[in-house]
């Protein structure tokens, strides 16, 4: 897309069908270049954590907040998937955040039949991070709009005192009804709400003005109810409107929170050379940076926009902590076996075997560091416990299995918290070569970490972490 015209969403298009299924991995992407370090973002406290468990999430619970802290892939559409699909492109696609239409009369897909409060719940609790769309009214001079007999674009008379008064009531009118469209979705506040205001020519100053008059209202409102404002436009026109204004009439509209930046040029970053680089950083920014085309992914097929997402903190693990602070983390994990020739186990890593041990109730000596009988009969009763021959040498497949034990989520690149530590952790043991720090993010080097541990195993090289790999790596499987 030529930003410097009006963008083409998805939903209004009806192009060829460019990608073919499998063609774009997570490591195949472009690596992004602005994303927020999530190492420095981290927060929360220390815990304690023998396996955490995913609970279920109970009925009377409220919703998290959307998207929340993220850094990763995104994609949106006109029509509000069907459960079956979601559950499979959580599985299959790089994604793991996703645009929906809740809310506008210049929606292209009006009628919703997915869409309703237990499929955002279901999403929400299955790690999914939804970005709601409203598209409302739209600028005077975008040609494409009205849609409907009974739709309005922006009033763009400015009124006597220019102050576009009638464009101001039409963004409050507008953020009412996203309001409470959120609210109806169990869209809790924290959320971030997103104005979609397609690409207009910006060179027309009522249309312009109106536009910006019109945002400033809805922002105003949106915030005033609990919730992050965001705005999504073409980087050419509504999105260097929001910078320029940004800059030189700092005072004159409350701005959104956050921008959504249509720029089509194929880079999976939130950058563009259209706004200056200061605005919305950091955790302000995502960018559709692919526009309308079919995918296909687990064998089903969906026309989307692709979209790159740097928002709050970046995708962020808590800190923490196992048996009162011993040090579990490491680049290798080696083979341990008892004193002699002139051999002695690393006491750092006896006491990291203890830790877990003792975690899964094998183990109720101190964690002291010596690779003596007490650890070899903890160690034996957990090689048994797997199907493993007893042995005094604890080896690289019984690491594997130790570390990685437990449920099995989907994890992928943007994932973030225990599960992903548990996971570099196994995967240093498995020994492929290269190592990753254990810091619970899932970036991409853990994304080729598992895509190389994919390979070695025969499985498709996904750099998706699905039921299959996880259970390769629970049988120390190493080739």
């Amino acid at each position: 897309m030529s930003s410097a015209r009006p963008c083409r969403h998805a939903r209004l298009r009806r192009g060829a069908l460019a990608m073919a299924a499998g063609a774009l991995l997570v490591t195949g992407l472009p690596s992004p270049g602005t994303a927020a370090s999530a190492a420095t973002a981290a927060t929360g406290s220390a815990t304690s954590v023998a396996d955490a468990p995913l609970t279920a999430k109970r009925t009377n619970e409220p919703n998290p907040a959307t998207p929340g802290d993220f850094t990763g892939y995104g994609f949106d559409q006109c029509l509000t998937p069907t459960q079956k699909t979601m559950n499979t492109w959580l599985r299959t696609s790089p994604y793991l955040a996703a645009g929906i239409y809740i809310s506008g009369d210049s929606r292209a897909c009006r009628v919703q039949p997915n869409l309703t409060p237990t499929w955002v719940r279901k999403q929400l609790a299955k790690g999914w991070h939804l970005l709601p769309i409203t598209l409302g009214p739209q600028a005077s001079c975008q040609p494409r709009f009205p849609r409907y007999d009974d739709d309005f674009t922006i009033d763009p008379k400015p009124g006597k005192k220019g102050k576009y008064g009638k464009a101001r009531r039409m963004g409050r009118d507008s953020a009412t009804s996203t309001i409470a469209d959120a609210q109806a979705l169990g869209l809790v506040a924290g959320s971030t709400l997103w104005y979609d205001l397609e690409g207009f020519d910006a060179s027309n100053t009522h249309c312009r003005e109106s536009a910006l008059s019109f945002l400033h209202a809805w922002n105003i409102k949106v915030a005033a109810a609990g919730y992050i404002t965001g705005v999504y436009s073409s980087a050419g026109s509504g999105i260097k409107v929001l910078d320029d204004a940004r800059v030189e009439r700092p005072n004159a509209f409350v701005l959104p929170e956050r921008i959504w930046v249509a720029r089509w040029d194929g880079q999976a970053n939130t950058s563009t050379s259209y706004i200056r680089e200061d605005g919305w950083r950091p955790g302000g920014r995502v960018k559709q940076y692919r526009g309308g085309h079919d995918e296909v992914w687990g064998g089903v097929r969906i026309n989307i926009d692709s979209n790159f997402l740097d928002l709050g903190a970046g995708s962020i693990a808590p800190r923490e902590q196992h048996c009162g602070g011993v040090k579990v983390a490491a680049r290798s994990y080696p083979v341990l076996r008892q004193s002699g020739d002139g051999y002695k186990p690393p006491k750092r890593m006896v006491k990291a075997l203890q830790c877990f041990l003792s975690q899964r109730n094998l183990y109720g000596g101190n964690v002291h560091g010596k690779y003596g009988p007490a650890t070899v009969a903890a160690a034996n009763a957990w090689q048994k416990r797997m199907g493993f021959e007893a042995n005094p040498v604890w080896g690289r497949r019984d690491w594997m299995s130790l570390l990685s034990f437990g449920q099995k989520p989907i994890l992928k690149f943007g994932s973030a918290g225990y599960y992903v530590r548990r996971l570099q952790r196994a995967l240093n043991a498995a020994d492929l070569g290269s190592s990753v720090k254990i810091d619970g993010v899932y970036k991409f080097a853990l994304a080729n970490l598992v895509k190389d541990y994919q390979a070695v195993v025969d499985l498709p090289e996904t750099g998706v972490v699905d039921a299959p790999t996880w259970r390769r790596i629970m049988q120390g499987k190493r080739g």
